[in-house]
């Protein structure tokens, strides 16, 4: 009880302390109140190159997420960062993972089974601290997520340095993300896999096979279904005139592990066709190497032309082992109609090669070792165009809660691809600021 009673006598010294010194050397908060940010989205997308079916059929998806993030200052030079969201999607695409869940099966049409839709779920913390002359700044964060057939143990750290009276930051942060799936399989797989009945599953013996009847698909089940990934990010920031401001950054990414998808299916050239109504039965999964290896450059300069245009432009490079370039460029020119009203119209063009090991719809052969028929890592252009709105109050007059609003962001983007793939998405964020 005496160690006790000294232990606090203790921290109630040094803290009565600090309050004695903060008064004598004043130091501004790094974050002056807790800020509560809520965001939301609405997205969907359409196509007909699904990967679940081969690279034929629909690839349509609509998606709702809500996301809560809430910055707490502990002192004067330390931040805490909770990053909450969920994440409700339905997909025509995933549903035909399980094509015969309900007839008559189609590519195109949407299965009633359970991969229809799902939720996905997360939860991230930061904590930051800044050095008294706010030139050093210390984060490290943790996060976790998951759904269904998938989670996700993700951590890290950065450090960023400001110097030459704050005009010149650099930056360098590092990631581990540690991923388990739950390998799920298409449907007419599953009678192959270890301890499987083949074709004298219900499956085939309830349905008719047309076109080759002796269907004989390649198909073993993953031993590992682990995937690890390490990132490494350097920065460098540089106010270069009192107008302009200009940043580049570098990105390494090393991936290990289970990299293909378990129930995307892949069709042979040098196969005949197997059926079951509409649907054809998958020849074999994806197969993609163990290991992939990313690079991206990238560069951003932005310029302040007057009180109302500004001018944000962007580009990227980048590139990996699998074969893929890309190149991403973007421009965006805020404009300001009055003290708290901003629009946001901007333009993102994005070029992509295909992956070593992409092959469209029914042109893989059963001699090769990898292959995908995911458009994804597919040659293709895209084009994004967006408009936004933002309302701001620097000093927060609405009040709600005991929260004043801060701001309120609408946002709208359109994305095209010149493959079949289309897809939209609305952002709402509103910012609330204790009072």
């Amino acid at each position: 009880m005496k160690n006790i009673i000294i232990i606090i006598c203790v921290f109630a010294f040094a803290k009565a302390y600090s309050q004695q010194d903060s008064t004598s050397v004043y130091k501004k908060r790094v974050l002056e109140t807790t800020e509560v940010d809520f965001l939301t989205s609405y997205y969907s997308q359409s196509g007909d190159n699904a990967a679940v079916s081969g690279g034929l059929g629909t690839e349509e998806l609509t998606d709702f997420t809500a996301t809560y993030i809430i910055s707490i200052p502990l002192n004067d030079d330390d931040v805490l960062t909770i990053d909450a969201g969920i994440s409700a999607y339905t997909s025509a695409s995933s549903s035909n993972v399980g094509a015969f869940d309900d007839g008559p099966a189609d590519p195109f049409q949407a299965s009633s089974g359970a991969s229809s839709g799902d939720v996905w779920s997360s939860i991230s913390g930061n904590y930051s601290h800044s050095s008294d002359d706010r030139n050093d700044i210390w984060s490290a964060n943790v996060s976790i997520a998951n759904e269904y057939d998938y989670f996700s143990l993700g951590f890290g750290g950065s450090y960023t340095k400001l110097f030459n009276e704050k005009n010149t930051e650099l930056s360098v942060s590092a990631n581990v993300f540690l991923d388990s799936w739950t390998a799920i399989y298409p449907t007419e797989l599953r009678p192959f896999g270890n301890g499987g009945d083949g074709l004298n599953n219900s499956l085939f013996t309830l349905n008719t096979i047309t076109g080759n009847s002796n269907y004989t698909p390649i198909f073993n089940e993953f031993t590992e279904t682990g995937r690890n990934s390490y990132s490494l990010g350097l920065g460098f920031s540089q106010i270069l005139t009192k107008n302009m401001q200009g940043s580049l950054s570098l990105n390494l990414i090393q991936q290990d592990g289970l990299l293909s998808t378990p129930f995307q299916r892949v069709y042979f050239a040098d196969v005949a066709d197997s059926f079951i109504d509409n649907f054809q039965l998958a020849d074999a999964i994806e197969q993609l190497p163990d290991t992939r290896f990313k690079v991206a450059i990238g560069g951003r300069l932005n310029y302040y032309l007057n009180e109302k245009v500004s001018i944000r432009s962007f580009y990227r490079y980048y590139f990996d082992d699998w074969g893929i370039t890309s190149h991403t460029a973007s421009i965006e020119v805020p404009f300001k109609i009055s003290d708290k009203f901003t629009i946001y119209p901007s333009y993102r063009f994005y070029n992509q090669s295909a992956a070593d090991y992409f092959r469209p719809y029914q042109t893989a052969l059963s001699s090769e070792t990898f292959y995908t028929s995911d458009y994804d890592l597919s040659q293709y252009n895209a084009n994004q165009f967006g408009i936004g709105v933002s309302y701001t109050d620097i000093f927060a007059k609405a009040d709600l809660w005991n929260y004043g609003l801060k701001s309120i962001d609408l946002r709208f983007f359109q994305y095209d691809r010149d493959t079949t793939f289309s897809s939209s998405i609305i952002t709402v964020g509103i910012k609330f600021v204790h009072d």
